[in-house]
């Protein structure tokens, strides 16, 4: 039986032909590696490294950078109008009298979709804040450093759930932002073009506001301050 000729791309090529760049390499298995050029020493067994070669068979489609699936683009709309839900509900009654039947009333969802996405009333409430704090910090990074300042103070001064936290459970909210504050500075360092030690500032600034908001005008007058201060 004659061998079934190979096409001429899949036909070896002698080593003298390494020039084309199909043939890459040879390697003396028996003793160091010798050049492409040279004959491998007789009675030794070489290897030689092919490159170029198109595939067997073709390779899976990957998922390129940028590109979303649907299925993830559903998750996200989910979750974001269970946030949405959450702070309706966070704004009307409060974190502590907040049940995960009324969030998920809120959102207009099922409880059961409600835990797909989160176990405890304490997961959604550190979800919500910091979804707000990366939402703020997006609105600081399309602004000039003095109107950042001034526009994360009136966002935080009047934000409805932060308003309700801090009149009726301060030492909740508190707490929830001193577990959030240690992973928003680079970002916010990032978004104001300052240092980290400067971010660290700002946001506790931005604290104190949430407890204590003041007026418009005094927010204004301390967002103008820290822009001086900052540089």
């Amino acid at each position: 039986m004659q061998p079934i000729p190979l096409p001429d791309r899949y036909a070896p090529r002698p080593v003298a032909d390494a020039s084309t760049g199909v043939l890459s390499a040879v390697r003396d298995l028996d003793g160091p590696a010798t050049d492409a050029g040279e004959d491998a020493p007789t009675g030794t067994h070489a290897t030689v490294v092919f490159e170029g070669l198109p595939p067997l068979r073709p390779a899976a489609p990957g998922h390129r950078a940028g590109e979303h699936t649907r299925s993830g683009n559903a998750m996200g709309r989910t979750r974001r109008g269970l946030l949405a839900g959450a702070a309706t509900a966070f704004a009307d009654q409060g974190l502590r009298k907040t049940t995960m039947q009324h969030v998920a009333a809120a959102a207009g969802v099922a409880k059961a979709t409600l835990y797909n996405h989160f176990r405890t009333k304490d997961d959604v409430a550190a979800a919500l804040l910091d979804d707000e704090l990366q939402r703020l910090v997006g609105l600081a990074g399309e602004l000039p450093r003095g109107a950042a300042l001034g526009r994360l103070a009136e966002e935080v001064g009047a934000h409805p759930v932060l308003r309700r936290l801090a009149v009726s459970e301060p030492e909740v909210l508190a707490r929830l932002l001193l577990a959030e504050d240690r992973l928003v500075v680079a970002d916010l360092a990032r978004a104001l073009q300052v240092e980290r030690d400067a971010a660290t500032l700002v946001l506790r600034w931005l604290s104190g506001l949430v407890l204590r908001p003041g007026t418009a005008a005094e927010r204004a007058r301390q967002a103008a301050a820290l822009e001086h201060v900052l540089g």
